[in-house]
């Protein structure tokens, strides 16, 4: 299969029009027609990633953040960017990023999220379109304790540091849930519009966590770990069309968590 042919299968759910005007979702280095026989899936394309497709024999690297968001203006291998580029050209590599494009698709990035606790009955929080927009909305199984919401965060995201306000009840027990991966804290007053008991998103700067003001349990996950899980939205995608592909083993955010 060509990396054209798998590039139609992702941009059939997340095509590159419903990216947003910032973005530079889509072929990011390499040849349309160069032959597949594995795809290495990734949130982050790194040095390590570069290494991990040459030592796993894959031909082409799919990763929910481009790796070029503004055009280089030298290669000479100093930043990460230039370093990668270089060696997926020397590779015969071929990069691919699907990032607010995929963002829109309902079973995509934020989909994966509802999906990981539990939320099977979910919908678009902030639609584009008629199965499209931004974050999601839905029912935990069974209503929760804030305590133990946050300890579902932790284990699922494996998040170390779960940043949070909590909504000003007198019983506060969380149950309807909405959900954006990556920075989204700008659809928090849709969130509460919503009558969400609680809103998970990341990125989200003090000021933004004031705003909340009581009317909400509002969450901050951490970027990476919001947005991890998209690369088995591509594996579901791609082994539905009999594409070999892999889960990048060194797929890691580079934020640190001290615990002092």
């Amino acid at each position: 299969m060509t990396a054209h042919e798998i590039i139609n299968i992702i941009e059939s759910v997340a095509p590159l029009s419903q990216q947003e005007g910032w973005d530079n979702s889509g072929l990011q280095v390499g040849r349309r027609e160069t032959e597949v026989a594995r795809v290495l899936l990734c949130t982050d394309i790194s040095d390590e990633i570069i290494e991990e497709a040459e030592e796993k024999d894959c031909q082409m690297i799919i990763s929910h953040h481009p790796l070029l968001f503004n055009g280089l203006k030298r290669i000479e291998g100093v930043s990460r960017q230039e370093r990668c580029v270089i060696s997926a050209i020397q590779n015969g590599l071929v990069l691919y990023s699907s990032h607010t494009a995929m963002d829109t698709y309902i079973h995509g990035v934020s989909g994966r999220m509802a999906e990981k606790l539990g939320i099977a009955d979910y919908r678009i929080l902030s639609p584009e379109g008629a199965d499209t927009g931004l974050g999601v909305i839905g029912r935990l199984q069974e209503p929760m304790q804030i305590t133990d919401f946050i300890r579902l965060l932790h284990n699922v995201f494996r998040s170390d540091c779960i940043r949070y306000t909590e909504k000003t009840s007198s019983d506060n027990l969380i149950s309807l849930v909405a959900l954006c991966g990556g920075a989204g804290s700008e659809f928090l007053e849709e969130a509460v519009s919503r009558r969400a008991d609680a809103y998970v998103t990341a990125d989200v700067k003090y000021h933004e966590m004031q705003s909340a003001d009581g009317r909400i349990n509002l969450f901050d996950i951490g970027h990476f770990e919001s947005e991890q899980y998209t690369k088995e939205v591509f594996r579901d995608l791609l082994r539905a069309h009999d594409v070999q592909c892999v889960l990048a083993e060194n797929d890691k955010s580079c934020v640190k968590v001290w615990k002092g």
